[in-house]
């Protein structure tokens, strides 16, 4: 694997780049977005396909060997296929991941088989149609939920990731666990994040990540942590005799900061060295303006080396930029 170049001033280094390549979705949830939608960016203000490319590109030259594609949801955006296509020829790139509200994926199977590209994370927060109706604002759960063992049988690794919030869907966690009983995908609790678009007045949900691990602890007396990758966000476990495992993201708690390895591109090029903080480069500009490789490069160089320490303090950069749409961040 070649060394990253990509090294904040915390020893951290980054090889895992996130790529949004629209911030259209065809669902509208609540944490996500407002019922109305957003302001959706026009398509001049999207980086083209060619641009991510050439982005991908400089990104790998640096050292970041993986690239999860985002969205909105990735699939609602014409001509993600050739573009994915292109994507797993370039030059270092060892892994592509994809993020998928589940609606659009199976139909593209085996394209992306053929392509190598094999984990799949897919949005669920509710096993129950009609909560996950409530929480979506869109009647698609039977089509999500046979997409998966379908992408499960066609070899795909699979995992839900499931946002966890009271009044919302508690009454899912247990019943999300016991998927894994007999099918073997994992499934990741998350701490839910005010990105949801609005002017973040909404109440915080209690659920963090001790909580929801004392709630599976009163249903589970054999729960066996497991060993994670050292850059891992989530805290994964398995239930003895079960096929699958579970995680729980702290995504709000943010106790991951120290060992994170990620790096953001919005769909309009956009770059954020923390989830939680504010952009701190343009590249589509930059490269609209006729910049060269070794430019770009000093660019990404540069912002990596004002990385915060964590999230926290990326945030308080942030002022109200934190409540930005999850759909805009890409994730």
């Amino acid at each position: 694997m070649k060394e990253s170049l990509l090294i904040d001033k915390y020893g951290r280094e980054l090889n895992y780049l996130r790529l949004s390549v629209t911030d259209r979705c065809n669902f509208r949830c609540y944490y996500c977005m407002p019922e109305e939608g957003i302001d959706f960016a026009s398509r001049k203000d999207l980086m083209t396909f060619d641009e991510m490319l050439q982005l991908s590109t400089i990104f790998c030259n640096l050292g970041i060997s993986k690239i999860r594609i985002t969205g909105g949801e990735p699939f609602v955006r014409n001509g993600i296929m050739p573009f994915l296509s292109k994507l797993s020829n370039v030059e270092g790139l060892q892994e592509i991941t994809v993020t998928s509200n589940g609606t659009l994926s199976n139909k593209y199977r085996a394209e992306l088989l053929d392509m190598g590209i094999r984990k799949i994370n897919i949005s669920l927060d509710s096993l129950d149609r009609h909560r996950f109706h409530h929480i979506t604002r869109r009647d698609s759960f039977n089509e999500v939920y046979a997409g998966i063992f379908q992408l499960l049988d066609a070899g795909f690794d699979v995992k839900l990731n499931c946002v966890v919030a009271n009044n919302k869907n508690i009454q899912d966690i247990i019943p999300f666990i016991e998927l894994t009983k007999n099918y073997s995908l994992s499934v990741r609790f998350l701490e839910e994040m005010p990105f949801n678009g609005s002017d973040g007045s909404q109440v915080l949900s209690d659920w963090d990540y001790k909580k929801i691990y004392e709630y599976i602890g009163q249903h589970y007396t054999d729960i066996n942590r497991l060993i994670s990758d050292a850059n891992s966000t989530s805290v994964n476990y398995k239930i003895s005799g079960y096929k699958g495992s579970f995680g729980i993201i702290p995504s709000f708690s943010r106790t991951f900061c120290g060992t994170c390895n990620r790096i953001r591109l919005s769909a309009t090029g956009e770059l954020r060295t923390c989830l939680y903080g504010p952009p701190v480069a343009n590249l589509r500009n930059l490269l609209r303006k006729g910049a060269s490789i070794v430019d770009v490069e000093h660019e990404i160089l540069a912002a990596v080396a004002q990385r915060e320490r964590d999230g926290y303090a990326a945030e308080a950069l942030s002022n109200s930029s934190v409540h930005t749409s999850m759909s805009a961040l890409g994730g």
